[in-house]
């Protein structure tokens, strides 16, 4: 009997749909299809064949904005209003690539002693994406977007959890007219992606999960030689220093832990506080996060949903309580309550330092971790001893203090002042360190996957 997976609501446990997996007989089909489709016929259309179907994209996005929602919010318990203006997003970055990628991708003139020379943008074919589930709709479109305006093929491999997310996106796709088998989900186990890694008609891989997935997805393409992008995860520290405008800052720091329910990659994870005003911070932080509103996710005054599977909201708890072990001060939250569901509340770890989980490590949920600081000095020292390098933010009142910090001062991919960090279209985004490589979105982001290549004419 063929394997399969089954989607649960992790809100209530209740059972959504079951799902035949792909053999890998049925895979290695659908990427010689893909390739064919690919580089027969779509690697040679124009730009703006391309835009017309990625503008009717966004279209259908919006068309089918509330069923879309429901969906992911059944699928891995994300509060509806969250998951709406996810849809949303992904419209927006369609238009974007619709509007922008002929620019991005146009030929640019080198003067040279030739007679001609330029410089020209090529598709590289397919490439894989191996998505997460926490944002199971923009993580898929901030790649696709881009590697198909490019002209490129997509193949996703999307979490075992949202596997109608997964299949709902290539219906986008192929009810937005690209070609049939261009963009194809795979509904695979992680065991099967080494070997579709190996298969020679997959050009490049983005992944977007852990420090282990990114390794293993790295070290297989490295050994087949194949170009890669990967983003995984942060520990994003927020400095608040001494002149910020504390109401605005405990705001932005509240809003940025709580997004998704505390599930997303570039959240606040660490605050350090500089003593002068930590106290009055915390106090600030410590009523915006106690009145956020944790219950059913399909609710639209809800505020903190659901953790997106049992497992990983235990093993949240169990970096709260090895931190409260080894020192830290839980001074909100920090128990699960009871009744069904993988809940957790909004909590707060004070007295946080190296050595502990809160500090060392992601915390995927609701749970910030408060760093005192005696001075600026101090406070990017604590920023920057991380592993990660994803996001920062650092809350001044005056911004060439800020835009120092940010520019010179923190190791991120992104710093941003006086607000929370999030990606958008218009900007790069990636990390440094074990936070990965690469970059997506952007001009920069749809040059990941392209052949740059240098074409040189002279005459005899």
């Amino acid at each position: 009997m063929p394997e399969q997976i089954t989607s649960i609501n992790p809100a209530t446990g209740q059972e959504l749909q079951t799902y035949t997996l792909f053999t890998n007989e049925q895979v290695s089909e659908r990427i010689g299809a893909a390739d064919r489709t690919q580089r027969e016929h779509y690697a040679r259309t124009t730009f703006d064949e391309r835009a017309d179907h990625m503008r009717r994209a966004a279209e259908i996005l919006e068309e089918r904005k509330d069923k879309y929602a429901l969906l992911m919010t059944r699928e891995m318990g994300k509060p509806i209003s969250g998951a709406r203006s996810e849809v949303e997003k992904c419209a927006w970055v369609c238009r974007y690539y619709a509007d922008h990628a002929a620019e991005f991708l146009a030929h640019q003139t080198i003067e040279t002693d030739a007679h001609e020379s330029y410089v020209a943008y090529e598709p590289l074919g397919l490439v894989l994406a191996v998505m997460p589930w926490n944002f199971p709709f923009w993580q898929v479109f901030r790649f696709a977007a881009p590697a198909l305006m490019a002209g490129n093929g997509g193949l996703l491999k999307h979490a075992s959890n949202v596997p109608g997310s997964a299949l709902a996106i290539q219906e986008v796709f192929e009810d937005a007219g690209f070609p049939q088998g261009l963009f194809t989900t795979l509904l695979i186990q992680s065991d099967q992606v080494e070997a579709i890694l190996e298969n020679p008609l997959v050009r490049a891989a983005t992944l977007t999960g852990s420090g282990p997935a990114g390794s293993a997805v790295a070290s297989t393409a490295g050994k087949n030689i194949k170009k890669t992008v990967l983003e995984l995860g942060g520990s994003d520290a927020y400095l608040v220093l001494e002149d910020a405008d504390l109401e605005h800052a405990a705001e932005q720091c509240a809003t940025s832990r709580l997004i998704n329910s505390g599930q997303s990659c570039i959240g606040a994870k660490r605050f350090i506080v500089v003593e002068e005003v930590y106290d009055e911070w915390l106090k600030i932080f410590t009523k915006k996060m106690r009145v956020a509103k944790m219950g059913d996710p399909e609710d639209e005054n809800t505020d903190i949903g659901s953790q997106a599977r049992p497992d990983l909201r235990d093993e949240l708890h169990e970096q709260v309580k090895k931190s409260i072990e080894k020192g830290a001060t839980c001074t909100l939250g920090g128990e699960i309550p009871k009744g069904e569901g993988a809940f957790y509340p909004a909590t707060i770890l004070t007295d946080v330092k190296p050595g502990m989980p809160a500090f060392d490590e992601e915390l995927f949920g609701p749970v910030a971790a408060v760093i005192r600081a005696k001075d600026e000095a101090e406070a990017i020292q604590l920023a920057n001893q991380s592993d990660f390098g994803l996001g920062a933010a650092v809350f001044t009142q005056d911004l060439e203090r800020g835009k120092r910090i940010a520019q010179t001062e923190l190791q991120a991919g992104a710093c941003f002042v006086n607000a929370f960090v999030r990606s958008d279209p218009r900007l790069p985004f990636g990390g440094i360190k074990t936070s990965g490589y690469g970059r997506e979105l952007s001009s920069q982001g749809i040059r990941e996957f392209v052949n740059i290549k240098t074409v040189y004419l002279s005459k005899v």
